[in-house]
């Protein structure tokens, strides 16, 4: 287990200076952000990737539905919500009081690290349109399901199953049982089944883009998630062109994908 899975200042940290050295910018390649940006921050968490765009100006929205990270985020950046700059708030963004509230109010609406563990994709992610004004756009960063470490393993207490690349692929009942073996704790098995339910390719991704008539702005895959700069000291590295022309393989040693989506004009 890494020291950000149980140190939420790590943690945080973490995420702010990744949003400020390599979200902001890939964002900024299709949309400007500025004080009158309006972004709502699906699955918020600690409220770290919000930091750099409430510096920025901007108001911001957090949503998440575990209450602890929002104590944590609310408690970081508490500055922010004292004066009203930013709201935070344990929150299903399909209820519909939230959703009359919310309609077409966000330039921009962040999901970092979050739509792997939605489950209906293919309804959740048009159902975000609804929030989003005219030109709004979506930034979407997540992990291939097929990468080394899709799983998210990385955050068992087990030291060979935490350090195991891709075994998260296997059938179910052989992945259960590996990690029974392995002792692992039952919520932790139970979320790894539930991350296998719902971990996203590349090109399922995409599918449901085109499916939910919105197009893609910008997008950038990397052989090296920018976040293991911080994590492990390892250089963001960017996909070679040539691998990641290729289907399916292409997930396999992409650690990360940034996309920013749009309505189709």
């Amino acid at each position: 287990m890494l020291p950000q899975h149980i140190n939420e200042k790590i943690r945080f940290e973490q995420q702010v200076v990744n949003c400020e050295n390599y979200v902001i910018p890939f964002i900024e390649q299709g949309k400007e952000i500025t004080a009158q940006t309006k972004v709502m921050d699906v699955g918020c968490g600690d409220g770290g990737v919000m930091l750099p765009f409430l510096k920025k100006g901007c108001k911001c929205v957090g949503v998440d539905l575990v209450e602890a990270r929002i104590e944590i985020a609310n408690n970081f950046l508490s500055e922010f919500v004292q004066k009203g700059q930013a709201t935070i708030q344990m929150q299903n963004v399909y209820d519909e009081k939230f959703v009359v509230k919310y309609k077409n109010q966000f330039d921009l609406i962040i999901l970092k690290d979050v739509i792997e563990h939605v489950p209906k994709q293919e309804e959740f992610i048009p159902h975000l349109k609804k929030f989003l004004k005219p030109n709004g756009q979506i930034f979407f960063g997540f992990p291939p399901w097929y990468m080394p470490f899709g799983g998210h393993q990385q955050i068992l207490t087990s030291k060979l199953a935490s350090k195991m690349p891709y075994y998260h692929i296997l059938p179910k009942p052989i992945y259960r049982g590996f990690l029974k073996v392995m002792k692992e704790k039952q919520g932790n098995i139970d979320f790894m089944m539930e991350t296998k339910d719902f971990g996203i390719t590349i090109e399922r991704f995409e599918r449901i883009v085109k499916k939910s008539n919105m197009e893609v702005v910008e997008k950038q895959w990397f052989l090296f998630n920018p976040i293991y700069k911080y994590k492990f000291n390892l250089k963001p590295r960017k996909q070679n062109w040539l691998f990641g022309a290729v289907p399916f393989v292409r997930n396999f040693l992409t650690t990360c994908v940034y996309y920013t989506i749009q309505d189709k004009v």
